[in-house]
């Protein structure tokens, strides 16, 4: 009914009451992204899709291509060295890529150009990865020159509906805690390393081989 009101009767309303159905229209649209960020973190185990073989170069360059008019307008610069092929599911994991690839370039400096380094390294599996049958996981970095934030919110910003930088940028603060929750479905975890001023590096770590669907 706000947009019939905008496009039927938009042209009658007075300047104050063209402002209150501007607020009222973007409110709307807040909230209906807020809608979809919930269902997608509560459908990361519940709508999840079985877990396969996955080259996750190949789904990188796939998110990549869905971002390029995001990347084109910032000028980013993405440098993506080795990524392996692991068990997982692949929807999940254009969700991971393309939520902290989108971040690095909203939450970039001012005039400056965002530049993403994106490199990973398999290794033996350590004690807390007990979730999976496999010997191996790898460990994923995503690493950026924004704008930072103080490592005392490290833990902070996985927790839904958390937003470190007000009303600057939007967002719903739920997209990081699907990333959290996507990581421990893969037998893993993320967490961040950043400072103020001077860039983010989030670091993810997967299991290469994934216990049966439950």
């Amino acid at each position: 009914f706000g947009d019939r009101l905008h496009s039927k009767e938009g042209d009658k309303l007075s300047e104050k009451g063209k402002d209150y159905l501007d607020r009222m229209l973007n409110a709307a649209t807040r909230m209906q992204r807020l809608i979809t960020d919930l269902l997608q973190f509560s459908r990361v185990n519940t709508k999840a899709k079985p877990f396969q073989e996955l080259d996750l170069k190949e789904v990188l360059t796939g998110v990549l291509s869905d971002l390029e008019i995001a990347i084109e307008k910032s000028g980013a610069v993405v440098n993506v060295h080795h990524l392996p092929t692991i068990e997982a599911d692949e929807t999940q994991m254009r969700q991971l890529f393309q939520n902290l690839i989108s971040n690095a370039i909203k939450f970039r400096k001012p005039d400056i150009a965002p530049v993403i380094t994106i490199d990973s390294q398999v290794a033996n599996r350590t004690a807390h990865l007990t979730s999976t049958p496999g010997d191996t996981f790898v460990t994923i970095k995503i690493a950026d020159n924004g704008i930072g934030f103080d490592t005392k919110y490290s833990d902070k910003i996985f927790q839904i509906f958390q937003r470190l930088e007000g009303k600057q940028y939007e967002g719903s603060g739920i997209g990081l805690a699907i990333c959290k929750r996507i990581a421990n479905r893969h037998g893993g975890e993320i967490r961040v390393e950043s400072s103020k001023g001077e860039g983010t590096t989030f670091i993810i770590t997967l299991a290469t081989k994934q216990f049966i669907e439950q």
